[in-house]
């Protein structure tokens, strides 16, 4: 009993002590907590900038242990009816709300930092289309805070996210949220991430695990502190001195800016003014703004920000630099466009050069083949080959052409369009209806895309994006298609719609009765004798008007339609189930045998749908 009291004891003050640890280093560490740009999206990365002060590892480790303690003191609270579905509360929301704003709604705490210090978090999609998008959002970050569904398990995009996270070499916290939920079942999601290398704590390894529920807002601080907590003992720094570097995050164009960035700053500190390289474009900075749209006047490590004053438009990824003037960054952009012509070039020889060969291989087997002829013989033979290349008429020129979809694509931003150019990468099914790809942007649809749309006979798409009613009104007058969507796999259905639209109809074969032959004999009709079939019908009827087709061991063996169909000698035009008949056939070669099926039937049109499946 002694010994219970002591442990008892030696808990309590143990608990206390990290207490008093945590106050310190919170008191220490940073005081904003900003989500930037963010979407209801299942997988997230957090960029961290953590001041250059030395971090003592027996305080990392007393967090990490404190962490533990906090983390399943909440989970023996969601147990309590308060976490019932009865009791959840609805909050508003809006665009642009705060953390303290939301906390508020929610009657929840923030974790509060010191001035001067940020985490910004970094919202990548789940969607199955924005592999490259997730890709860039590991290479961007610091720690990368896999989210999964504790109802869902591990998903193919869990698997790739947990790729880009090790191609990046960037730490992983695992968030498995939803664990509000009854069926909820945690410990099979951690199991299920040890096949691919992502061991929690519980079992060893050093991946952090925090049981979530974004709905309710159970254990958000827990994971919080675990991501404070990992970047503590990363000890990540940044120099706020020194020429700017960041990352293009998100680009697109605005009516009244112009090109604008979303960016986050990785090095040094931009400020107005400043000249910027990304890609083939470059910038003398007009405007900043933060993740609510607020004016800024500098933007330091790890911030998010949006860059206004672009001379065209970076694409996402970019990587953005500073030079000394506006000279030097023409000169750089100089260079690197020459760079892409030179690159474009070569490949392009290398186009040529395979098709020199290939016409010089086919004039040599020319010569090799008219090389011993007469010149007269010669000119006869290509005289009938040339004759043999009919050009297609009218009727075989409109059905090739409706095998083509030409289409533009335009959307919002940069990431948007690059996620939907990469889904018609994996288009297969040229051999039903060739997909080709025009043109594709940013921004609203213009007259001009109307006018491509019209030449090439394309549709144009647009995700999240405007057509105004001149341009409408012009797109009906030309004949155009203007599909807009908000949902990107919405969009892909209406472009698998429209691909099925360009094909052929499948012919059904519908059964409408069948008869087994039970005697075969002939007729004599002038001077011919007709074989006949005598036949009971089983199912359904015969129709003498519709087609019909004779079965032999599983085998169709002839397929057309009847010459007589009769009743005893009355010749009929529908036999019903039970009734005995004969039949002829409109093809006299084909022998009847006992046992074989008779198949009357109606063929019908039915659209036919494409076979390209984009994987989700």
């Amino acid at each position: 009993m002694n010994q219970k009291i002591l442990k008892l004891e030696n808990l309590i003050r143990f608990h206390t002590v990290f207490r008093q640890l945590h106050g310190l280093c919170q008191r220490r560490m940073l005081a904003q907590w900003s989500p930037v740009f963010s979407s209801a999206y299942p997988v997230g990365t957090a960029q961290l900038c953590i001041r250059p002060w030395q971090i003592d590892p027996f305080v990392g480790a007393a967090l990490s242990q404190y962490r533990l303690l906090v983390t399943k003191k909440e989970e023996r609270a969601q147990k309590s009816p308060l976490s019932s579905p009865k009791f959840k509360k609805e909050v508003e929301v809006w665009i642009g709300m705060t953390v303290e704003e939301l906390a508020r709604a929610m009657e929840k705490d923030i974790v509060s930092l010191p001035s001067g210090e940020k985490i910004t978090f970094l919202d990548t999609p789940g969607h199955a289309a924005f592999s490259a998008m997730r890709a860039r959002g590991a290479q961007v970050t610091d720690i990368v805070i896999l989210v999964v569904a504790a109802d869902d398990g591990v998903m193919k995009q869990t698997v790739e996210s947990i790729k880009h996270a090790k191609d990046a070499q960037v730490p992983i916290v695992l968030a498995i949220n939803k664990c509000d939920k009854t069926e909820a079942d945690p410990e099979k999601v951690k199991k299920e991430l040890l096949a691919h290398d992502v061991v929690c704590e519980d079992y060893g390894g050093d991946v952090q695990a925090v049981h979530i529920s974004a709905l309710t807002g159970d254990n958000l601080m827990a994971l919080a502190e675990a991501t404070i907590a990992l970047a503590e003992m990363l000890e990540l720094k940044a120099d706020l001195n020194g020429p700017v570097e960041g990352t293009v995050i998100e680009s697109f164009t605005d009516k009244g800016r112009g090109p604008v960035t979303t960016a986050i700053i990785q090095r040094g500190t931009l400020r107005r003014g400043s000249i910027l390289v990304a890609g083939k474009s470059w910038a003398k900075v007009r405007l900043m703004f933060d993740e609510n749209g607020k004016t800024i006047h500098e933007a330091c490590p790890s911030m998010p920000v949006g860059i206004v004053g672009w001379r065209d438009l970076p694409s996402a990824g970019d990587e953005i630099l500073e030079v000394e003037s506006e000279p030097r960054a023409r000169e750089v952009v100089d260079w690197r466009k020459y760079e892409q012509e030179q690159e474009k070039n070569k490949e392009n020889l290398k186009i040529i050069e395979e098709k020199r060969k290939e016409h010089q291989e086919a004039h040599r087997k020319a010569r090799e083949k008219y090389g011993t002829l007469h010149w007269k013989e010669r000119s006869f033979l290509k005289y009938q080959e040339k004759k043999e290349q009919k050009p297609l008429k009218t009727k075989e020129k409109e059905e090739k052409d409706s095998n083509v979809l030409p289409i533009i694509i335009k959307g919002d931003v940069d990431g948007s369009v690059e996620a939907i150019v990469n889904i018609m990468d994996t288009y297969d099914a040229s051999h039903e209806c060739e997909l080709e790809l025009v043109h594709f942007g940013v921004g609203d649809v213009s007259e001009n895309d109307v006018n491509l749309a019209e030449t090439f006979h394309g549709v144009i798409y647009g995700f999240n994006v405007n057509a105004g009613n001149v341009i409408q009104k012009s797109a009906t007058k030309k004949g155009v298609k203007i599909k807009l969507h908000k949902i990107i796999y919405r969009l892909i259905e209406d472009l698998q719609e429209e691909l099925s639209s360009r094909l052929p109809c499948i012919v059904e074969e519908h059964p409408i009765g069948e008869a087994c032959i039970l005697a075969t004999f002939s007729v004599t009709e002038g001077k011919k004798k007709v074989p006949v079939a005598g036949c009971r019908v089983q199912k359904g009827q015969l129709e003498k008007q519709k087609k019909f087709k004779l079965i032999r061991n599983g085998h169709v063996v002839w397929k057309g339609s009847l010459t007589s169909l009769k009743h005893h000698k009355d010749d009929i035009s529908v036999i019903k189930t039970g009734m005995d008949c004969g039949l002829s056939l409109d093809e006299e070669k084909v022998e009847f045998k006992v046992g074989d099926e008779i198949v009357c039937y109606e063929e019908k049109e039915v659209p036919a749908k494409t076979s390209w499946n984009p994987g989700f």
